[in-house]
Formats: structure tokens, C-alpha cells, sequence
């Protein structure tokens, strides 16, 4: 997810983070907490078990703004060196369309997704079709890329 996170080589400048407290519904529609979900896996207690799992929570990390987390989870071969979040954009919705593989017993997944987003008045649709996998040493899922789709 990146149509509207820029990739920048100069400093970043700081996105405000948005307040998400652990009772607060998830913003990743999961339908659970913040706290029993992508919180977890944010504050670094909890893995992702699946790509779809990491799909979800790095979309409550660009909901809630947490470039760190998003870096992350990237993987080092595709991860930019900083990511400037823009401040407008909120991220209001988050479908899951189709997985391939991604569970505890494959090494790598697919998330085909849309990603509902409002900024400046305007809101749209951001479509991609995920690549994930997982990383060498601790086999932690990572996100190598996305094609975006219309």
C-alpha cells in the first residue's frame, strides 16, 4: 500500500500519529479491539501468524500512521529508506478480496485488498494484490510488494 506514502531519501517530516487506545474497534475491521489485535503486533508481542494477518495490520499502521511498524514488516530488498506518510490521507476501510497461501505452512502469501480512503474532500479506492514472505532467521512475514490494481 503506497499511492499515497512517498518515498523520500531527505528527512522525513513527522506524520501525527492517530490515537488508537487498546479498547478502541481495530482499524483493520477485524471486528476485534485494537489491543486483541494489530495493536499486539505494533507494540512488537505479537507476530503475524499469516500474510493476511500482516496484510491487516499494516493497514492499521498506516490508519494510525506508525511508519516505524510499516518499515518494519517491509522487506529489506524492497523497503525504502524513510516513508513519509501524508498527514491528509485517512484510510476509513479495509476489504480483504482473496488469499493465496500465507498461513503457517507455506513461506510465501498473497492479499488481494481494497483500501477505502478519504483526503482533501475526495475519497476513493486503493486496490493491490500483496506479495508477502517470510523473513530469513525468525520467519516473521514481511511484505516484499504490491501491484496496484484498478
Amino acid at each position: 500500500m503506497s499511492r499515497r506514502a512517498r518515498n523520500r531519501s531527505a528527512a522525513p517530516r513527522r506524520a501525527a500519529a492517530v490515537a488508537v487506545r487498546p479498547a478502541d474497534p481495530c482499524p483493520c475491521g477485524s471486528g476485534r479491539t485494537y489491543g486483541e489485535c494489530c495493536g499486539r503486533l505494533h507494540a512488537g508481542s505479537a507476530e503475524a501468524a499469516t500474510a493476511e494477518q500482516l496484510m491487516r495490520s499494516r493497514y492499521a499502521a498506516f490508519a494510525t500512521r506508525d511508519a516505524a511498524y510499516l518499515l518494519r514488516t517491509w522487506h529489506p530488498r524492497t523497503r525504502p529508506a524513510v516513508l513519509d506518510l501524508d498527514d491528509g490521507m485517512r484510510w476509513t476501510g479495509l476489504e480483504i478480496t482473496g488469499t493465496s497461501q500465507g498461513s503457517a505452512f507455506h513461506a510465501t502469501g498473497t492479499v488481494t485488498f481494497r483500501a477505502h480512503w478519504s483526503a482533501g474532500g475526495e475519497s476513493g479506492v486503493m486496490a493491490e494484490h500483496s506479495r508477502f514472505t517470510r523473513g530469513e532467521g525468525n520467519g516473521a512475514w514481511l511484505y516484499v510488494g504490491g501491484d496496484v490494481r484498478d
